[in-house]
């Protein structure tokens, strides 16, 4: 990692907010609903499925936890209503499992309930290692009643690999990542090579007990692990799908879907950009670099 790129990271949250805009664009598909839609079907007219993302986490009112929830039904009716290939991604944080798991649980249901109507896919994203058992919790509660439910695991989480084997014991979705939050390393691989190794363990393992994956990654090296394990085990195209986020390595996007390979776009979008702009940066210290660039070339 280039250390003057990491060194930008601290740069870019002092730089004007309609400056980090101007380059935020290209990984957030809008402010609104419309915007997103737009981005959808552009995607989906290249061939590329698509998850929709209300951008957000970590409320701390029952007022913003509704205002979520309605958000995410919006999400399902517009993915309904124009047709989309794209199923929705949610953050439980954005539902008050923080604060109050039982509001969380009310909310989260209604809108799976509301997405079983439309026969439409819901993602639980994964966060910080401190809500990572409640978030498994309210999964397991939630497949009990739905067959559309389905949750993020991160590699670089030493328990992943149990929580595959006992998540596997039932028929499971998941998508499977890195990890981009800083944990210690008494929970989670620090090491690049390590969390590689570890992410196509763990992918083999989800594959080897019958789960649908989404394999989430824009690393080359992975990419090629995945493409050999999905072939050594002669899996379908329709028993896994690569995942990538708007924005993000588009020219090896286009190359997996070129090799016959499934692939879902991330579409974040919403009035919480900034947020979502700057963690992105502090993950990829190296996009921090390649836009600070393009910034002072472009005057």
């Amino acid at each position: 990692m280039n250390l003057l790129n990491k060194a930008l990271v601290n740069t870019i949250p002092i730089l004007p907010k309609s400056l980090v805009r101007v380059f935020a664009n290209k990984y957030i598909a809008g402010d609104n609903i419309g915007e997103a839609v737009k981005t959808v079907k552009e995607l989906n007219g290249k061939k590329f499925m698509a998850t929709m993302d209300v951008l957000g986490e970590s409320i701390t009112s029952k007022e913003e936890a509704i205002k979520s929830k309605d958000e995410s039904i919006e999400v399902l009716d517009a993915i309904k209503k124009n047709n989309l290939d794209s199923n929705l991604s949610v953050k439980l944080t954005m539902l008050g499992l923080k604060t109050d798991y039982a509001m969380c649980t009310s909310l989260f249901n209604e809108i799976l309930e509301h997405a079983k109507s439309l026969n439409i896919f819901v993602r639980i994203d994964m966060e910080e290692s401190a809500v990572t058992d409640i978030t498994i919790q309210m999964f397991e509660e939630m497949r009990k009643k739905f067959d559309n439910v389905g949750l993020v695991l991160q590699a670089y989480l030493r328990r992943t690999e149990k929580d595959i084997i006992r998540l596997t014991e039932q028929k499971t979705n998941f998508r499977i990542c890195k990890g981009i939050y800083i944990e210690p390393e008494s929970i989670a691989f620090k090491g690049y090579q390590e969390v590689r190794d570890n992410y196509l363990k763990v992918l083999r393992l989800a594959l080897e007990r019958g789960a649908y994956c989404g394999i989430a990654t824009h690393d080359d090296y992975l990419i090629t692990g995945a493409e050999k394990i999905v072939s050594d085990m002669g899996l379908t195209k329709q028993q896994y799908e690569f995942q990538m986020l708007l924005g993000v390595r588009e020219n090896l996007r286009d190359q997996v879907l070129s090799r016959g390979h499934r692939m879902r776009i991330y579409v974040p979008f919403g009035q919480r950009w900034y947020e979502y702009s700057i963690r992105r940066f502090q993950e990829n210290p190296n996009v921090a670099g390649q836009v600070l660039k393009s910034i002072f070339s472009n005057g």
